[in-house]
């Protein structure tokens, strides 16, 4: 499949854009370690050219803090197209201020950033609504213009269809555009608290305001991983009166009723949407999929995958629009990439069900609130869902592990040699291969 995709791509050629995707290694010749992809389920912790300035608004970010998503996995599986072997991986990033571009003008060398996931232009017309995940300019993957008719903005860390740029996985990355891209963090702020507007906080309020939560909503959350659990805590500050959380895992459905939350184990309640009329009668008002089980639960979706008859699973999204009310609303901040079959669409237009693809995260909409109104003050600690931190050399043994859901795992803080030591309350590191199945 990456074959194919990468030689359609070839074939189309780049679009162009503003920026320039690969990076110009230091004169000196010098490495550094960094997460790349080889093959399906075949990451490998390599030694890679330390980037150097490439284009005059470029920043370098020394990375003090990085982790490991849940989208990544599909990375991992070699689901997401476009990869080529060799890719530096990841998107979630924060660190110090290494060197900067002559362009360069709102940042110093040594000042502590985060990164977005997305790398935007700043000025087309979705960067001028802060709308950074759409960025007309930056994204070159003639393959996800053709297969979805326009292109996001390119992604660190995520494949040539999101523009092929290097990750953060890494002890040091190259932002291009930098002065937009990346988010001055205050002293007072550690980095267990400000690793996390990098995707994950700007991704779940995103999904919770986009899908129109209100005051005394009943809400239905499927997937309880980092997304799912902070979806469930921004719909309590958004004022529902309810909120309901699926998932299968003990330790996550454990974290998520530490929470205050009601929770539903689909191992033992075969049937959701029954168990959830039962307890909402009339239905949810509100159902979001959080996206933890892309794995077809069905023999008929485990056909249809494994003949790649489709390539994304429409069962969580089926039971959101049986389980939610008549005009009730459904959001989709899972990540699906595209097509799936069986989709009832039936009962959405029946039932007047709004469904609404959140799409990628505008983070650049989000961070400075989610930053000095939520997290500074101390309304949104996202520390909860730390439950693990390991060095950057235990990389590609967390993604397996990672895979597996060992140990609890639900999110982690993966440090470098350029890490402070654990702030106080935070886990202390570990190795995976200390781990407990």
């Amino acid at each position: 499949m990456q074959r194919i995709a990468n030689i359609a791509q070839a074939r189309m050629g780049k679009i162009p854009t503003v920026v320039q995707e690969q990076y110009k290694a230091r004169e000196d010749g010098s490495t550094m370690k960094a997460l790349a992809w080889f093959g399906t389920e075949d990451v490998r912790l390599i030694d890679a050219p330390i980037p150097d300035i490439t284009e005059p608004d470029d920043v370098i970010v020394q990375v003090t803090g990085t982790t490991i998503c849940g989208s990544d996995l599909h990375l991992y599986h070699g689901e997401i197209l476009a990869l080529q072997k060799g890719d530096i991986l990841g998107h979630e990033f924060m660190g110090k201020v290494d060197r900067i571009g002559p362009n360069v003008k709102n940042l110093e060398v040594g000042q502590r950033v985060v990164a977005s996931f997305q790398i935007a232009c700043g000025k087309c017309k979705y960067c001028q609504q802060k709308l950074s995940s759409f960025c007309d300019r930056t994204c070159s993957s003639s393959l996800q213009n053709y297969l979805y008719g326009e292109r996001d903005a390119g992604f660190f860390g995520y494949s040539h269809f999101t523009g092929g740029f290097p990750g953060g996985q890494a002890e040091y990355v190259r932002v291009p555009l930098g002065e937009v891209n990346l988010l001055p963090i205050p002293d007072d702020v550690p980095d267990e608290k400000a690793l996390y507007l990098s995707d994950v906080l700007p991704t779940s309020y995103h999904s919770t305001v986009d899908t129109g939560v209100q005051e005394g909503d009943t809400v239905g959350i499927w997937g309880l991983g980092p997304i799912g659990q902070c979806v469930a805590r921004w719909a309590k500050l958004k004022g529902a009166s309810r909120v309901i959380c699926i998932d299968e895992v003990p330790a996550r459905l454990e974290m998520a009723k530490s929470g205050g939350f009601e929770v539903l184990d689909f191992r033992k309640e075969k049937d959701i949407t029954k168990k959830l009329h039962e307890l909402v009668p009339g239905g949810l008002d509100v159902a979001i999929d959080c996206g933890t089980f892309h794995a077809p639960k069905t023999l008929l979706h485990k056909s249809l995958k494994l003949l790649m008859l489709e390539t994304d699973v429409p069962e969580v999204v089926n039971e959101m629009i049986v389980s939610v009310r008549k005009m009730g609303r459904c959001g989709l901040i899972a990540a699906y990439a595209g097509f799936t079959n069986c989709f009832n669409i039936g009962a959405l237009m029946e039932k007047g069900v709004r469904f609404i693809g959140n799409g990628q995260a505008p983070v650049h909409k989000y961070w400075e609130e989610l930053l000095h109104d939520y997290i500074r003050p101390g309304g949104f600690d996202p520390r909860f869902m730390i439950t693990h931190r390991v060095p950057l050399e235990d990389m590609a043994k967390l993604y397996a592990a990672f895979d597996k859901k060992t140990g609890g795992v639900v999110k982690v803080f993966v440090e470098t040699k350029f890490s402070s030591p654990p702030s106080e309350g935070c886990p202390k590191t570990t190795r995976v291969d200390d781990w407990k199945a």
